[in-house]
């Protein structure tokens, strides 16, 4: 009897693990593992969803040189068509190389920096722990994200520049390439020709990503500790499309006057908006109406929920990956 009351009293002592919840990656993957990670994913992502991307761009830019009737009419249906039509399906990846060739730089960039980042302002601010206090890390989350966005985005707009002059031909072909576009607007525009609208990427892209990183990561963080048997894949794939819907929907009309800046004098054309930023806002509302900044939202929508879905979910996989190789050696 004393036997059986003490395998009983032991049986109520055993206390169930949790179940595993699924550790974060950064500490146990190196710096160049890191960057491999993010940069093959937004290669990856990029590549997957390049005709949304080429559609929302075209959309974007339209404002610039078409009159109302032309804008009324004009759809996601109907411009895909005509890329089929006159151009030939493969259209839809025009620029798609140096989108690639931007996007491995930015992406890993964006990754590497957001990680550290975060790693200086924990440091900075005495908080030792993740999670400890909400309003902090999320601050945390939001400055890390909008700073990553700023130095990758710095580093690597020359490239974002000539990806959107590229994307916007159509039927004549001014640019033959990147390297092409790159001596040709150097030549015609000067230096400082590269970084025609950095300025409103760069105010757009802070809070982009500042947006994207911090919902991300917190909305996943949630989801683990509520759901933690639930697949990283899933996880990832989720939270990361919802990050894209928040951060399209704030930082959209700032995109939106980026591309039409960095289309200012493509092609020997005459520059449309001579006021920078803010006059450009202007001239686009009083041609176009409120409308006129979200022009191209629905294509970048249609975009963003797979686009930032598969990044992140790519980033994790490859982490995860990449850490157990590492582990292995």
């Amino acid at each position: 009897m004393q036997t059986e009351a003490a395998a009983a009293t032991t049986r109520k002592l055993v206390v169930r693990p949790p179940p595993p919840v699924q550790q974060r990656q950064q500490s146990q993957v190196g710096t160049v593992s890191q960057l491999i990670a993010g940069g093959v994913a937004g290669a990856v992502s990029k590549t997957a969803t390049a005709p949304l991307a080429r559609l929302t761009i075209l959309f974007q830019v339209q404002g610039m040189h078409s009159d109302a009737s032309t804008l009324r009419k004009t759809t996601i249906w109907r411009e895909a068509s005509r890329i089929v039509n006159e151009e030939g399906f493969r259209a839809f990846w025009k620029g798609n190389l140096v989108t690639i060739a931007h996007r491995l730089p930015y992406s890993s960039i964006s990754f590497y920096a957001f990680e550290r980042y975060k790693n200086l302002l924990h440091l900075l601010m005495g908080v030792e722990n993740h999670g400890t206090n909400i309003s902090t890390d999320l601050f945390i989350r939001l400055a890390g994200g909008g700073l990553a966005g700023i130095t990758a985005a710095s580093v690597t707009y020359p490239l974002d520049l000539v990806r959107t002059r590229l994307s916007a031909q159509r039927n004549v072909i001014y640019y033959k390439g990147i390297w092409h576009a790159l001596r040709t607007i150097s030549r015609e525009e000067g230096f400082f020709g590269l970084y025609k609208g950095l300025g409103a990427c760069l105010l757009g892209v802070g809070p982009n990503l500042a947006i994207s990183f911090s919902v991300y990561d917190t909305a996943r963080s949630y989801w683990q500790l509520q759901r933690p048997q639930d697949s990283t894949i899933l996880v990832s794939l989720a939270c990361g499309s919802l990050s894209g819907i928040a951060s399209s929907t704030v930082t959209f009309p700032l995109d939106l006057v980026r591309r039409r800046m960095q289309l200012e004098g493509a092609g020997g054309r005459a520059r449309v908006y001579k006021t920078g930023i803010l006059g450009t806002f202007g001239q686009i509302i009083k041609a176009e109406g409120l409308r006129g900044i979200y022009r191209g939202i629905l294509p970048e929508y249609y975009k963003v929920v797979p686009s930032i879905g598969i990044v992140f979910m790519t980033y994790e996989k490859l982490k995860q990956v990449l850490a157990n190789i590492d582990a292995c050696r």
